[in-house]
């Protein structure tokens, strides 16, 4: 059996579960392949991939590529840059592992905190000898919103009332009722938007919530306010948001998620001074990747003894 793990960024894929357990061929890709052919080229032979979440897309046309593959492993539970029917289709069995949701909802915070206090820059500052630059904003008395009350948002909206900040939430589907259940106020989304001095989206990519934040959107918020993606890139208007940034339309943004990963060199959000950047964090810790690396591990065992093992039956 051949194993390929794909987009190990950090190199410790290995490490993370008993793979010679399987007592198979495996290769780790460090590297992203972001080119269709050069994928088809390096991962023909493969009767086994593991892909790290949405970090390589799984198109119909790049699986028809792959005539070896017989498995295909997701870290976590849902993943929209696979084509399950096509795979299905072609005898693929899509598999999934467990997820933690904790980390996103920790990182969501690291970035309001780090964007509303300026750690970013004044971090620099200090290595290079100065001292005090910014003045940052309390959270205290100002207004939480959350775009989408589910696992993570209501653990953001959590902590939102520990820091004594009032919590209001919109998504197409959250009633009255569901939000006080965590001491939200449900809103709608003019109110989400207008009301908001944080707004952090916690929605799952669909054709439904893509490009939910667009330009009408960002022109609705206060020209202070802090916007917070570390759910999906495209769910915010990308075109949108850089220009309300470059104008200074609202206060600033802090992102952990974009339309394109990795993010290229030259993308103009990396020299805006008014953004908080990480590259896509939320999941990136160790008990996370324990659950990822070692469930794929066990649904691949599984499948090599012909044992059930977790089935993504579509998107």
């Amino acid at each position: 059996m051949k194993i390929a793990i794909l987009d190990d960024y950090q190199n410790v894929a290995l490490g993370f579960a008993d793979w010679d357990s399987l007592g198979a061929d495996i290769e780790v890709f460090t590297e992203h392949i972001g080119e269709r052919a050069e994928l088809v080229r390096r991962l023909a032979g493969f009767d086994v991939i593991v892909a790290m979440r949405e970090r390589t897309r799984f198109p119909a046309d790049l699986l028809a590529g792959l005539p070896s593959l017989k498995l295909l492993v997701s870290t976590g539970v849902r993943n929209a840059a696979i084509d399950v029917e096509a795979a299905v289709e072609r005898g693929v069995v899509v598999t999934h592992t467990g997820y933690l949701p904790h980390p996103t909802a920790e990182m969501t915070w690291a970035l309001i905190l780090a964007a509303m206090r300026g750690i970013p820059e004044e971090e620099q500052n200090m290595r290079r000898g100065g001292w005090q630059r910014t003045v940052g904003t309390s959270l205290r008395g100002g207004t939480l919103g959350l775009l989408g009350l589910g696992r993570l948002g209501s653990r953001v909206a959590e902590v939102g009332q520990a820091f004594g900040m009032r919590t209001i939430a919109w998504s197409q589907n959250l009633t009255a009722e569901r939000a006080a259940e965590h001491g939200v106020t449900a809103v709608s989304k003019d109110e989400l938007l207008a009301e908001s001095d944080v707004l952090s989206v916690h929605l799952v990519l669909s054709g439904r919530t893509r490009g939910l934040i667009g330009e009408r959107e960002l022109a609705a918020m206060k020209s202070t306010a802090l916007l917070v993606n570390t759910s999906r890139g495209p769910i915010v208007d990308e075109r949108a948001l850089l220009a309300a940034l470059t104008e200074r339309r609202i206060g600033g943004a802090a992102l952990d998620v974009y339309d394109v990963e990795p993010l290229p060199a030259d993308h103009p959000l990396r020299s805006l001074p008014n953004v908080t950047l990480t590259p896509h964090l939320g999941y990136v810790t160790r008990d996370v990747y324990e659950v990822f690396y070692g469930d794929a591990v066990e649904n691949i065992a599984a499948f090599a003894a012909g044992s059930p093992i977790r089935v993504m039956t579509g998107r």
